[in-house]
């Protein structure tokens, strides 16, 4: 039996009832978080004769937020911006005044259920814990100063800064925000989309890269014509112009895959998604596609070291999205392939046509589609292998970003030579030695200074 005051035992009947009534927003309440809060307002409201069972309830409660880095309130509210139901993805669509208003009232009540939980401070479930655990003092308050989340990218800082946000984290009636929300979801979208730049398809669905490279633009160098080609390119689907898929193809090392990371960098405060597909995942790309159809982020997928093999299901379903079918293709999507192979699909000698029998009468139709599939991306840029002066071009370059301070000479001598040494000149080849003559650069320093105290 509870041993709470009755009106502390009314008030925790009141927000178990309140999370019940959740129309839309529920998926709030179901991750790690949520699912902690209810358990413990269970825990407190139905105590066993030692209280353990509340003690550990709050301990969940608050290493899930501790593991968050958020207050209650702050991972409330991040978790309505990302929600996903069925006025959200509405919102995303439609002008605010063209959603049913039942939808908005459902919302409206949601908002104002959440707002109520809200109020339901760690402070309070702390001093509620005492009470049935009979504690001299309060369990730890977990708290982080509200809004400090470090806005790392241009696009997060915008997430952080919108309208919305400042709405809920100033109201006093959350179901009051519910235009401010509409709007936020117009631009930011929802669900994965809104909550990572980056992401893979995997197993079937869509799952968040935390980390993604960090790769700059400004950082490359040595094929400018083709980073500026793609880049104009992308610059199409991000104003809603037709863009074209695009293979980049070339010598290894020469930087194809590092300059489509870096468009998510320079773009994704612009809602530019980068969604990553291997090989083995591509005859799931007719899905991705229709999955990514009429949300508001721009997606550029991603599929790296592209070839096949013979009959591989997976050339008929990127054949599919590059020529499309009866489904109109939709504007918001472009595949970035990158290749070392001009011929995506291997041919053998013992495929060509000989003068003897052979099982398919119009062989050298089905050789010509073989090697004319490249041709179906609408842009195709080459990456030649970096001759001498490319390769210390790039050296040069990075150097410079790098801070390294020595003679042009002892650097491309050194660059020379570690080609030499390594696997030859390339992009790939430049960055490596950089980042190894930066790093023997400092230790050379500190054991200098170390020597000279």
């Amino acid at each position: 039996m509870s041993t709470v005051s009755t009106s502390s035992y009314a008030k925790i009947q009141f927000l178990q009832r309140q999370a019940a009534s959740l129309l839309l927003y529920q998926s709030v309440l179901q991750n790690e978080v949520g699912m902690a809060f209810l358990e413990l307002l269970q825990a407190i409201r139905y105590t066993d004769a030692d209280a353990r069972g509340s003690l550990q309830a709050y301990g969940s409660y608050f290493h899930a937020l501790a593991a968050k880095n958020q207050n209650w309130e702050d991972y409330l509210i991040n978790q309505i911006l990302v929600s996903e139901n069925p006025f959200t993805r509405l919102a995303q669509q439609e002008e605010f005044e063209n959603i049913p208003l039942a939808l908005v009232a459902a919302a409206q009540h949601d908002l104002q259920v959440l707002h109520s939980l809200c109020e339901c401070s760690s402070a309070s479930l702390s001093e509620w814990v005492q009470t049935v655990a009979h504690l001299p003092v309060s369990p730890i308050v977990w708290y982080t100063e509200q809004g400090k989340v470090e806005a790392k990218t241009v696009w997060m800082k915008q997430r952080l800064e919108a309208e919305a946000v400042v709405s809920l984290q100033n109201s006093d009636n959350w179901a009051e925000t519910v235009e401010d929300l509409a709007t936020y979801y117009r631009q930011f979208g929802t669900g994965l989309f809104a909550e990572y730049r980056a992401l893979r398809w995997q197993d079937g669905k869509f799952v968040g890269i935390q980390h993604p490279d960090s790769m700059k633009l400004d950082v490359l160098a040595g094929y400018e014509s083709q980073r500026d080609a793609l880049l104009k390119n992308t610059e199409f689907l991000l104003s809603g112009e037709s863009a074209l898929h695009v293979l980049l193809y070339g010598s290894r090392g020469s930087g194809k895959s590092s300059l489509v990371k870096a468009l998510l960098n320079e773009y994704s405060q612009r809602n530019l998604r980068l969604v990553e597909v291997t090989k083995s995942e591509l005859q799931d790309l007719p899905i991705i596609v229709e999955q990514l159809r009429g949300v508001p982020q721009k997606f550029i997928i991603f599929v790296d070291d592209l070839s096949f093999e013979e009959d591989d299901d997976a050339f008929k379903a990127l054949k599919v999205v590059l020529e499309g079918n009866l489904t109109a293709r939709p504007e918001n999507v472009v595949v970035y392939a990158t290749s070392n192979r001009r011929h995506l699909i291997r041919e053998f000698y013992t495929d060509r046509p000989a003068p003897k029998d052979q099982e398919e009468i119009h062989v050298w139709d089905t050789m010509q589609e073989k090697l004319s599939f490249s041709d179906r991306f609408g842009l195709t840029l080459t990456f030649e292998g970096a001759d001498q002066k490319t390769y210390l071009k790039i050296v040069r370059h990075l150097a410079a970003k790098a801070g390294i301070n020595i003679s042009q000479e002892d650097l491309e001598y050194q660059a020379l030579q570690w080609a030499t040494r390594h696997n030859g000149r390339s992009g790939r080849t430049a960055r490596q030695f950089v980042d190894f003559l930066k790093a023997d650069l400092a230790i050379y320093t500190v054991k200098n200074n170390t020597s000279t105290q």
